[in-house]
This record gives C-alpha cells, structure tokens and sequence, in this order.
C-alpha cells in the first residue's frame, strides 16, 4: 500500500504546500502565486487543491497531513520569552495572546476545519518540529546517501539553529541553539536597520553589502563593535546575543534604535531613502560576520558528523555569498542546499520527514543529481489557457510550431536589446526562478540593469541580476565551473573577463559605482565581480538550454540575463493571466508562453482591453 503525504506550512509567512507519495516528490507550491499576495501566509487552500490535482490524488486517499511545526511548542515559547523579559513587552503579550488563545493554540482544529474544503475523512494529522522539517528538506532529497545536515533561520519552536547526521532513512539531531539567540534574527535585525523588509528584504541587504568597502577601517570598525556589543560568537558557531540591544523578543520591532543610532553613530535608515556609503559598509560588516559564525558552524557540523558531505536549509541559507564561503573552505568535499531552503520548503520537509521516519518508508537515491526535479514542482498550463487570455484581451500573438524557430527568433530579439518574459512548463518551487517563471534579457548591454530595475521590476537600482549560463560554458566565464542548477552559489568572474574601473568606495554617492562596466557581461557582474550563476543544462531545463545555444550562435555567448517573472511587491507569475497583465504593465517587449509570442508593439495598436493606462486584474 502506498504512502500519501501532504505536507503544510501556514499561519507565519509564505505558507505552502507539497504532496509526497512513497518517498517521490510529486508536487509543491507555495499559496502566494495563487493569491497574489507575496508572502502570504494564510492556510495553503489554493496549493494544496493544486497539489492533489497534478497528483490525481483524491483527498480521501491521503494517509497522512503533516504541518511543519508544533504550535504547542512555539506556545511554550512565547509566554517564557514574555516571563524572561517582563515588564518589556507587555503590550505585545497582551496583544499576541489572545491570538494564540483563539486561534493558534487550537492548531489541529483549525487545521481540520481548513481542510473540511476537501473531504469529510479524518485524515491522521501530525507535527513536526519546525528544524527537522527543514533538516528533511535538505536530507531526503539530497544527492547523498549520509551527510551532515546544517539548519539556520530565524526561529522554530525554540531552535534557531541545528545540525544534524542523516544516515539511510533517518536524522538524528547532534546540537541545536535556541531562542532569542539566532543567527537568522540577528541578520534580520540588519535588515530592518538598513531600511529592508524583514523576511523579505534579505536578498537586499546581501545585495548592498558588496558596495560597501570590505576592507575600509569603517567596516573593520562597525565588525569589530558588532562582535564586541551585539554578540559573542564561540569557536563552534554558537552565538550569544546582547538582548540590550534587541527588540524582537517582546517588541514589534527588530531593533533598539536609540542603542544602534549609540553604537554605530549612525541612524536607522528610513524605507525608499538614500543609500550612504555608511549603509553599504554596515552592510558588508554583518555579512562578514554572518559569514564568520557559519564556517564555525560547518566546521563543528564536521567534527561532529565525520561525514564529507553536507546539506543545509533554513532562511540563512538561501544567502548565496556565505555559501559560495563554505564550498571555498572545502571543509566538506560535497555541499547539496535545498532550493526552497524557507518555510516554504519547511512543506515538503514535514511530508518527507513523515513519509522516512513516521512510516518508515525507504528512501531511494536518484542515479544522478537529487530529487527535487530540478525544482520546477508547480502547475504547467497548456494551449487552451494562453489562448483563453489572449481572447479575453483581444490580444494579438504569433504561434510557432517549432520550438526551435521560436527560439532563433527570440535570441535574435534578445541580441537587439528586447526584454523577454518567458514562461514554460511548470512553475518553480522556491524562491529562484530558473527559466520557467523567467524574465530574460542581453547580459552584454551596459544599460540592461537600468532599465530592468527600474522599467521593468519597479525596485531598487543597486539591486543586480543573476545570469543563466550554458553549463558547459561556465569555466569560460567564472573562477568555479562547478554546477549552480539553483543559483544557490554566488562565482567570480574570472580575472581575464575583467575589465578594470574606477574606485568610487569613496564617493558620497553608492549608486556611482553601479553602472561602471565590469565585464563583457556588465549587467550580470556585480560591484565585486560576482554573480549569483543558474547553470543550465538540457537535462535539467531543455528549452531554455536551447534559447541559450541559440543566443550563443549569435552573440559568442552561451548566458542570458535571468530574473524572476514579477514586478515589486508581488510574487512570481503562476498562470498565462498573470503573465500577461505583467508583461502589459512594464517595459517588457516581448512575453513568450509555451510557443505563442506576443509583441509589445501590437498590443498597443490592437484592441486590447485597459483600463486607465494599466491593464486589468481581476
């Protein structure tokens, strides 16, 4: 008899869901596609309806729902956390409890209740601890048999950080730090210091770190008073925060302003004001030191395990800079991280942690790379659905029979400086998008990212831009030619693609280093020569692989632009529907959809619905 598990992360941020069957990871997404809210993290219904659907699996037929936390637990947590720092905090708890009392307490009601959309049958529900469900994320798919299995993030129940061994079908936890001491809270403290979004704005303040000057005696100083003030980082990577200066225990906020402004001579910075040379350089101080407290921990991860392998998930490790640290160390002869390393993929862990160690169920490795699919676990739509949009908005197209003439085409239109929208198969899994869910553009044009950030993703300038590569080419351009199918790693472009620049780490203004050109590929080189690298390769996403050859025979190279389908503020495009209304809306000129082309240009001149100067969305 098989085994049918659906696993589920909600009620905190980017809820998910993700439906296993003997071990065999057959579908995952996270609800915010579907609602069109970023980060939504409300029950999964839209996902879990998908889920089964792609599957053909009838709710009734599951023998088991897995939620990827205990609420209990995180209870338990709370109300000592306000014990261990009252009288601070008292207005939150009396904010927060009353909450927890009506709704999150009663998890498995509410659950229940949630799921009675489904089917009538009480289907055994059960919970797993929030870090073995990311340490089951990054094992059970993972390319190894045994390995050392490091979980970072903000917090759990009460763990912030795990390591663990994961042997044959099961993982045993070795060392775990707890609560409020986290090395995910302490970078989202940064986050929200330097004017970012925490949970989201991570990526950002990643982003601007390579601006500020790692080697300045202000960057030295701001790492010296982090590590001397904010926290006291022990030889095995376990840190102690100074709770003095820290708000997110009992507070609203991450953040002590008034101690921080004290400590650094520098005030918070307001969201959408200007970035300062301070800014970048506080920056690179908490990445440095991010990057200091993980090696430690991999390290420890090492001694502890004997193994030469390693796997990580959790938020922390979605920070692509510190990885590419960890492969440079080679503490570990082998690193394998979860793509959708978030809560999201806390969905999927729940279910294969319930699938190999509730049920027993054996696990089989794949002959070759790891079991994820290459990630691409979301909805695919066919011929219908694009037409279906195209006839709501009387939208002109043009449809290719060959897939290969639609693809000399568009490299072509890529050569003359056309933004692409790109939009094949099933949609990505996690937080990259990896050719499915693409927006594609020339990496040699000087003014790409310009015009990318700011026609087109509506977002920061400094933000940079990750390249799809041939895999076979990637030795041409960067320092490692190891595989990045995740872009997961960041690599430096080698010292010959180099071109040389003018030191602005002194100016007043941040933003005068961006546009200096790098590299033959500036719009994908960042202020450091770096790149957050896709590599591609025909197994793991052949049309896109076939676009790429096709650009390669015109420009001589085998790289594309690749960022993620969306605007700023809402999450990547899931259906055509969506695809089309962000394609209309911004600077994009062309928008590919399984093998029909829509050209800017006629849409302007044809009879397409608008409202206003922007299209409708329902």
């Amino acid at each position: 008899m098989r085994t049918v598990i659906l696993g589920i992360s909600a009620f905190y941020h980017d809820s998910a869901a993700a439906l296993v069957i003997d071990g065999e990871v057959i579908a995952a997404a996270q609800e915010e596609r579907f609602t069109r809210r970023k980060n939504d993290s409300d029950f999964p219904t839209h996902a879990i309806r998908y889920v089964l659907s792609e599957s053909g699996i009838d709710y009734d037929e599951l023998t088991a729902v897995v939620f990827y936390d205990k609420p209990l637990l995180k209870f338990e947590r709370l109300l000592e956390t306000f014990h261990a720092f009252a009288p601070r905090g008292l207005f939150s708890f009396l904010t927060a409890v009353p909450v927890w009392i009506k709704q999150k307490l009663f998890m498995r009601r509410l659950i229940r209740r949630s799921l009675k959309v489904f089917g009538e049958r009480d289907v055994t529900l059960l919970f797993s601890e929030h870090h073995l469900s990311h340490a089951a994320s990054a094992f059970y798919p993972g390319p190894f048999e045994e390995a050392a299995i490091l979980t970072i993030d903000g917090v759990g129940e009460w763990a912030t950080t795990t390591i663990c061994h994961g042997s044959g079908q099961g993982i045993k936890v070795l060392k775990e730090l707890h609560f409020p001491h986290s090395i995910g809270l302490l970078y989202a403290s940064f986050t929200y210091y330097l004017g970012f979004k925490v949970n989201s704005g991570e990526y950002k303040l990643m982003g601007l770190s390579p601006y500020g000057d790692a080697k300045s005696e202000r960057t030295a100083t701001y790492k010296r008073k982090i590590l001397s003030d904010l926290v006291d980082v022990r030889e095995d990577g376990s840190i102690l925060l100074n709770m003095r200066y820290f708000n997110f225990a009992t507070g609203a906020t991450m953040t002590v302003d008034a101690h921080w402004q004290e400590l650094f001579d520098l005030p918070r910075r307001l969201p959408e004001t200007e970035f300062l040379p301070l800014h970048a350089d506080l920056a690179a101080a908490i990445q440095q030191v991010i990057e200091l407290i993980v090696l430690k921990l991999v390290r420890t991860a090492k001694d502890l395990t004997g193994s030469v392998n390693l796997v990580m998930a959790g938020g922390v490790a979605l920070n692509c800079v510190c990885n590419a640290r960890i492969g440079e160390s080679e503490i570990f002869e082998s690193v394998w991280i979860q793509p959708a390393a978030g809560d999201a993929g806390g969905a999927l862990g729940a279910a294969l942690a319930c699938t190999h160690i509730a049920f027993g169920g054996e696990r089989q490795l794949p002959e070759e790379g790891d079991s994820m699919k290459h990630c691409y676990l979301g909805p695919e739509y066919g011929d219908a659905d694009i037409v279906r949009v195209a006839n709501k908005f009387s939208a002109y197209y043009t449809h290719y029979e060959d897939f290969g003439e639609l693809t000399a085409i568009i490299s072509r239109r890529i050569a003359d400086g056309n933004i692409i929208g790109w939009f094949q198969g099933r949609m990505e899994f996690g937080p990259r998008a990896l050719g499915n869910r693409s927006i594609l553009a020339d990496p040699r044009n000087a003014d790409m990212q310009r015009r990318l950030n700011i026609g087109v993703k509506s977002r920061e300038e400094f933000r940079p831009f990750a390249p799809a590569v041939l895999e076979e080419d990637a030795g041409l351009f960067f320092t490692s030619a190891a595989s990045t199918p995740y872009m997961l790693f960041v690599r430096f472009m080698r010292p010959e693609c180099r071109r040389s620049m003018m030191d602005a780490t002194a100016s007043s203004d941040v933003l005068q280093r961006l546009y200096q050109v790098r590299s033959a590929v500036p719009c994908v080189t960042h202020v450091d020569y770096s790149a957050r690298v896709q590599t591609v390769s025909s197994a793991s996403n052949l049309k896109l692989w076939k676009l790429l050859q096709d650009f390669k025979k015109i420009s001589g190279i085998g790289m594309l632009v690749n960022t993620s389908f969306n605007v700023r503020g809402e999450p990547m495009v899931c259906t055509p529907y969506d695809a089309y209304i962000d394609f209309m809306n911004t600077e994009m000129d062309f928008l590919v959809i399984g093998n029909y082309v829509f050209d800017k240009r006629a849409q302007l001149h044809g009879q397409a619905q608008i409202v206003g100067d922007r299209f409708e969305r329902d």
